[in-house]
């Protein structure tokens, strides 16, 4: 048995609780369903999700063989029923009575075969697709009419996952092909991420089923692109219940967000200290530079200081250190005032000038108006 993956959850102990839980509710509801006149052995399915979908290039009719240690399907033993769908064009030189001789003569556990024309014409109804899709366990078919068989066959043989086997009839071995196949797990990879595997049998052991089950998943691992790293998780399940998950991968390490260093976070607590004292500091001073350019004071009696603060010289009329707080305060509400008041005579002097310009426009439009009037009345008397 192949190692398990690393980090990984799986283990024969998990599986194992799944297929219990499994059996026991199909016991369950056994005792609720009423009885069949035909007996049904029910499949134990194994869903593969991928983490991709695979690529173009990978076939989806031709089944990968997996080896399971206890076969789905033995036609000595079970009386399981098997079917070969046979190339019969010219240019394949077989007939239906030459592969009879064939499988009699190999001891080859087939019970019908069906040609290529009959399955065009016989089998066309729906019905008849369906009766043909219930009336055998396992399909084989000449490999050269595979890509033919799915327009054929119809959506039934997919959803029963009954897709005929490929079986190269050129060679000699017939036997050995159809015997492998029925003791291997059929994987078909589908279009999308999800497929799906029979694995086991209700009326199996449950040892036998998680042999199967354990063999199953390391060796679809083998044959899936990028093998244990492209897989996203295992479930079991069977035709109508839910999937029990046994394998689930880790998330990528790629996805992960590290964190901040310690150091990292003190250099960038810093930066951020000192570009908020340097804006403080601007603001500080642009304050200071408007009230100065509101005031009546000379650029010449103001010096800026290291925060960007001015101080009026004392021969002006600035602060000196034996002023108290209260004259300061005082001295600060009366330049206040007296800036507003002069703004206020900027704003009506501003407005004084604007009617002054009004008026002189309407007085020299009337005196055109008048001169205009004089010529016409001096013309017409000429």
């Amino acid at each position: 048995m192949a190692a398990l993956p690393p980090s990984s959850s799986l283990s024969p102990k998990t599986v194992e609780r799944a297929v219990n839980a499994l059996l026991k509710w199909r016991a369950a509801k056994s005792k609720i369903q009423k009885p069949q006149l035909l007996e049904h052995d029910e499949f134990v399915y194994l869903i593969l999700t991928l983490k991709k979908i695979p690529q173009k290039g990978v076939s989806r009719i031709n089944a990968h063989k997996i080896p399971l240690p206890n076969p789905l399907i033995n036609p000595q033993n079970d009386n399981s029923e098997l079917c070969l769908i046979i190339d019969d064009r010219p240019k394949s030189g077989l007939t239906k009575d030459a592969v009879k001789k064939k499988i009699q003569n190999d001891d080859i556990p087939i019970s019908k075969i069906i040609k290529l024309s009959k399955l065009k014409t016989d089998y066309r109804p729906f019905e008849a697709k369906r009766k043909l899709c219930d009336s055998y366990d396992m399909f084989f078919a000449d490999k050269r009419i595979i890509p033919l068989l799915p327009k054929m066959l119809g959506k039934q043989f997919f959803k029963k996952k009954k897709i005929p086997v490929a079986v190269d009839l050129k060679h000699k071995n017939w036997k050995e092909q159809i015997e492998k196949a029925c003791g291997s797990g059929l994987l078909f990879l589908r279009t999308g991420t999800c497929s799906v595997v029979k694995v086991g049998k209700v009326s199996m052991a449950r040892e036998e089923i998680v042999k199967n089950i354990v063999a199953a998943i390391h060796g679809i691992a083998e044959i899936v692109p990028r093998k244990w790293g492209g897989i996203r998780s295992f479930n079991l399940k069977l035709l109508e219940s839910l999937a029990l998950p046994v394998y689930q991968a880790l998330p990528d390490l790629k996805l992960k967000i590290e964190g901040v260093k310690e150091g990292e976070k003190v250099e960038q607590e810093v930066e951020k200290e000192v570009v908020e004292e340097e804006k403080v500091k601007k603001k500080k001073g642009r304050i200071h530079e408007i009230r100065y350019m509101d005031s009546n004071v000379n650029e010449d009696d103001i010096e800026l200081n290291s925060d960007g603060e001015g101080d009026i010289d004392n021969a002006d009329g600035g602060y000196n250190d034996n002023t108290s707080a209260l004259e300061v305060k005082k001295r600060k509400k009366g330049e206040k005032g007296g800036n507003e008041n002069k703004i206020k005579v900027k704003k009506e002097d501003r407005v004084k000038q604007k009617k002054n310009v009004e008026k002189a426009k309407n007085e020299d439009g009337i005196k055109q108006k008048k001169h205009k009037k004089t010529q016409l009345v001096s013309t017409k008397l000429k």
